[in-house]
């Protein structure tokens, strides 16, 4: 076994797009820990979906062996995501860590998310290894980030180590002082058990597959541990470590990264962020895990054909062990039949999980316009969390609606700093701070509300910047707002998943835009359909979907106009019976159509 001083346990944290995975990629091939003949680009992305998009969801661990001047070290590297949405993945493993590689662009320089990822890894009191990477490019702009750097991070320059993935400059430099610069992990192998729940996944032969990192003591196959907040003991089956697919080994230690296979077949055994220990009165104290994840935006998942509800729940548990970080409950809803609401932490993680049930589950889904989570205080004092605008009391009821904020910072070029306070004054954003970084590009901090923030900002944003601006967002709290739910009437019907909660003064503008687009998404029917926005029982907007008429008077060729007058009086008549009897079908573009529109500012 591997001392505890030649361990290294570090995760890459970046801007997304700054070359984590490139990285981790020469990484492995500079430490052969993968025959070349695998090798492939971003071996440690396995999914197909973050080989679809070139992205990062799911953070991943791997163990490399590395030989410096005689002394064999084992690094354990963890690969996390870039996107702001993800950043409770980056989190999980930071407190698994006693290092944090911060890697920047070389033209792109400090982003919002570096930022972000730079100072939680400081509350975690990680040592900080600053890399800048793609130095390789012909813009490349070295000496400039690195003063951004020193500038916005208080990071020394000469600490700097410049490398390249993509060529593997640089990278036999990074090794060594990742096997000097961070600091071994501190724990007793010869301790009682304890080791932190970081991740886990599902596999369908073997049950739930456990990621671990030892803080004392050590496991063995064939012995008895105890998960302390769960309260379950099991018999474990076979210890191993990722390099980068499972390898098995006979034992981990204090310090170490791996997993654990205990044939656990019910999803609901493993919490992430448990503590592992020995059952009876040698355990560990528990570890105190992690925070656990803030819901940002909840919005409804069904599937289009009804008969697939059990297929959907089964897909959603699957998911969830992979995924704690969004939770689900069944609901049902007049319009959509039954299905269930889904709580994720932003719109692009929204976005993921739905894609991975189509793919991974093969289910269509329909998928109601995302909303935020709101706070109430009604007349009789009790306070409400409303997931969904169809929880709003009636108007009279309310003494106080509470919306939920963030602070938003925002990196762009200089030229850009007007548009976007213009940007973020419409959407009744206040200004906090700006700072500069360097000559050319400002960091912009504003409080503005989240509802504002999920749907369109970050596009608007790119737009307004040219593609150079980034943000990063934090919940900071709940605060009154002038709130009002805007109901959607069909046929004179109101279709529950189509409401949406806005401020008052904006009702009337989304009232109109949200009708305006339905009557372009709905079909024609053989009657009238009337779409109508209504704030209580007060109607505010209204378009007709015009009905398709036959021309029952084609073969009347002349003659008495009162023919032609029967054959009309006759026509309405139908059109009135079929109206009072007939169903309206919405496609599932309307459903999206309430979001598009409603920040759509004319």
């Amino acid at each position: 076994m591997i001392e505890c001083d030649h361990i290294r346990n570090f995760c890459i944290i970046a801007h997304i797009d700054h070359g984590k995975s490139t990285l981790a990629d020469r990484l492995l091939e500079a430490t052969a820990t993968v025959n070349p003949r695998l090798m492939k680009d971003q071996l440690l992305d396995d999914m197909e979906l973050e080989r679809a998009r070139g992205i990062t969801i799911k953070a991943r661990a791997v163990a490399m062996q590395y030989a410096q001047r005689g002394e064999l070290f084992e690094l354990n590297l963890i690969d996390t995501p870039g996107h702001v949405d993800f950043q409770y993945e980056v989190s999980r493993s930071l407190a698994c860590c006693e290092g944090a590689m911060l890697l920047v662009d070389a033209f792109q320089g400090v982003e919002a998310q570096s930022v972000a990822s730079a100072y939680a890894a400081m509350e975690h009191d990680l040592r900080i290894l600053p890399v800048i990477n793609k130095i390789d490019l012909k813009h490349a702009r070295v000496d400039e980030v690195a003063e951004e750097m020193e500038q916005s991070l208080g990071i020394d320059p000469s600490e700097i180590i410049k490398v390249s993935a993509k060529t593997g400059v640089g990278v036999p430099e990074l090794l060594q002082a990742i096997c000097t610069r961070i600091p071994a992990p501190q724990g007793d192998p010869h301790g009682a058990l304890q080791a932190m729940v970081f991740d886990s996944h599902y596999d369908e032969f073997r049950g739930a597959i456990t990621y671990v990192r030892l803080m004392n003591g050590r496991v063995t196959r064939g012995q008895k541990i105890r998960f302390l907040g769960g309260g379950t003991t099991h018999e474990v089956l076979e210890v191993g470590q990722f390099a980068p697919h499972k390898r098995p080994c006979h034992e981990l230690q204090a310090g170490q990264v791996g997993y654990l296979v205990c044939n656990i077949k019910s999803l609901d055994m493993v919490h992430i962020g448990d503590t592992v220990s020995v059952p009876g009165e040698g355990a560990a104290p528990a570890l105190t895990g992690y925070q656990p994840p803030q819901r940002m935006v909840y919005c409804g998942l069904y599937p289009s054909d009804g008969q697939d509800f059990s297929e959907l729940r089964e897909a959603l548990e699957k998911l969830s062990i992979n995924d704690p970080s969004f939770d689900f409950q069944p609901e049902t809803s007049d319009a959509l039949g039954f299905g269930f609401r889904c709580g994720f932490l932003g719109l692009l993680h929204m976005e993921i999980i739905q894609q991975r049930l189509e793919q991974e589950a093969n289910i269509d889904l329909v998928q109601t316009a995302p909303n935020v989570t709101y706070q109430v205080t009604t007349r009789q004092g009790e306070e409400l969390e409303i997931h969904r605008p169809q929880e709003v009391p009636d108007a009279g009821d309310i003494v106080e609606f509470r919306q939920p904020l963030v602070r938003v910072n925002f990196v762009l070029p200089s030229e850009n700093i007007g548009t976007l306070m213009k940007l973020c004054q419409d959407r009744r954003g206040v200004h906090r701070a700006t700072e500069y970084i360097s000559p050319t590009r400002a960091m912009l901090r504003y409080d503005l509300p989240l509802a504002e923030v999920i749907y369109d900002l970050h596009d608007k944003l790119k737009s307004a910047t040219r593609g150079y601006g980034t943000m990063d967002y934090e919940l900071i709290g709940y605060f009154p707002a002038d709130l009002v739910r805007l109901d959607i009437l069909v046929n004179g019907t109101r279709v529950d998943a189509l409401s949406i909660i806005c401020e008052k003064a904006d009702a009337d503008r989304r009232g109109r835009a949200i009708t305006r687009k339905l009557k372009s998404e709905i079909d024609r029917h053989m009657f009238e359909v009337a779409v109508q926005a209504a704030i209580g029982s007060r109607v505010i907007a209204r378009e007709t979907v015009p009905a398709m008429r036959k021309n029952v008077t084609a073969k009347c060729y002349g003659g008495d106009i009162t023919r032609k007058r029967k054959l009309w009086a006759k026509q309405r008549e139908g059109k009135k019976r079929m109206k009072s009897i007939g169903r309206v079908d919405i496609p599932q573009k309307a459903f999206m159509a309430v979001l598009d529109t409603g920040n759509d500012k004319k």
